[in-house]
């Protein structure tokens, strides 16, 4: 199995302007982070977890030729803005692109996508292929997915578990169920958006709290904040067993 992270980093605390903090500004490819998500390769499947605004260009710049689906954590449009974009994968493939989301998610795509859904199919428009997904266990042909129920403040999103890494983004709570079914993961990767408290987010201390109490081999952070820091300085804060993931680190498993 192959992991790529796709993009570790987030809308939040960053301005529309053009920003000059150190972060912005350094030249540590390290430091580059477009929104989250991650790609899993597996089973001869090509899936992506989450389609944010920089879908496309994530698409680009891993030279992706084939995707078999995409799988949604929540319908926050830094996470499924991208989805317009799996339209050169229908025109390539010939088929329409498999989406597995919950109900509530799906009823926010159909809104925020409305000419997808439009009884009129506009000629050229993504073609979609949707799976409902619950709290239950399920399928993208052999790579089974488990859920993992986290609540963004009070939004439920998912995170997913693949074989033995837990993949969590958007978190501040872990339930109970979430909890139970991350145990036993050689590699988590879970958000850690800035040391600052935060409302709907772990925090870098609360998320070492976490990687500490489930014990993974390795813990990777996500969900960066620039308001974290350089990639280098915050690498020395932290433990041997938990790293600082970057855009474009690839794991193979």
């Amino acid at each position: 199995m192959i992991i790529t992270f796709l993009g570790t980093g987030t809308s939040q605390g960053v301005p529309v302007i053009a920003c000059e903090c150190e972060v912005c500004t350094s030249t540590d490819k390290h430091d580059k982070r477009l929104r989250t998500s991650i790609m899993i390769e597996d089973e001869g499947k090509v899936i992506v977890i989450d389609s944010g605004p920089d879908f496309r260009y994530q698409m680009l710049r891993e030279k992706v030729m084939h995707l078999d689906a995409v799988v949604f954590t929540h319908a926050h449009k830094d996470h499924t803005a991208g989805l317009d974009d799996v339209r050169a994968f229908n025109y390539k493939q010939q088929e329409a692109m498999s989406v597995y989301a919950t109900e509530q998610v799906q009823e926010s795509l159909k809104r925020e996508f409305e000419y997808i859904f439009a009884a009129y199919k506009y000629p050229g428009i993504p073609q979609l292929d949707l799976h409902t997904i619950t709290t239950d266990p399920f399928h993208i042909g052999p790579v089974a997915f488990t859920p993992i129920p986290v609540l963004h403040y009070r939004l439920p999103v998912m995170g997913f578990r693949v074989k033995d890494v837990s993949y969590i983004t958007d978190a501040k709570t872990i339930t109970p169920l979430g909890m139970e079914r991350i145990k036993g993961s050689r590699i988590l990767i879970v958000n850690a958006l800035q040391k600052e408290p935060h409302i709907s987010h772990l925090t870098f201390d609360e998320a070492i709290a976490l990687a500490n109490e489930v014990g993974a081999e390795t813990t990777y952070f996500t969900h960066i904040s620039h308001r974290l820091g350089k990639h280098a300085d915050v690498s020395k804060e932290l433990p041997a067993n938990i790293q600082l993931a970057y855009d474009g680190l690839k794991m193979v498993l």
